[in-house]
């Protein structure tokens, strides 16, 4: 299966929270620059405790502060989406390990998502689930520091394949 130009994958632990706020996210930066039409962004989880159900109220709430619709709905990350994505975002170090588990091989296109965030951020994206409700804003506000910076990597990609 060939990589799809230009696709992202968002995975944390249940899908419910921090993958699809990255993905909300992205789209929506997506939605203001029409160098980004094209990306495809998904996410998915590691496990499958929430399949088929709509983002966590809370985080849908939070994001909804800052004007981004999060219309996913949950699903389990696949072995394939490793060959057919060209970025895999692991929320954290757990997730990151689960996704390589999947790996039968090298994965050079799996990283942590805080690979675009300066050192002043924290290595994992906390699960906010257990946590009060500015533990949501806190997340948004570090997917709103590396998305643009991931959409820029995406961008240099995108005009490398562009023929001469």
């Amino acid at each position: 299966m060939a990589i799809e130009p230009l696709s992202v994958q968002f995975v944390c632990l249940g899908n419910i929270c921090r993958s699809p706020a990255a993905q909300g996210v992205m789209e929506s930066l997506m939605a203001r620059d029409p160098r980004w039409q094209g990306i495809v962004v998904d996410s998915a989880g590691t496990a499958g405790y929430h399949i088929g159900r709509a983002p966590d109220s809370r985080m849908i709430a939070a994001a909804k502060l800052r004007g981004y619709d999060l219309q996913s709905r949950a699903k389990q990350f696949e072995r394939t989406f490793l060959r057919s994505r060209t970025l895999v975002l692991a929320m954290d170090r757990e997730n990151y390990r689960d996704i390589m588990l999947l790996a039968t091989g090298p994965a050079p296109n799996v990283r942590l998502f805080s690979d675009y965030l300066d050192e002043s951020w924290p290595r994992d994206v906390p699960d906010p689930y257990y946590g009060e409700s500015h533990g949501f804003e806190y997340v948004l506000e570090m997917l709103e520091a590396g998305c643009p910076k991931i959409l820029e990597e995406i961008l240099r990609k995108k005009e490398s394949l562009r023929p001469d």
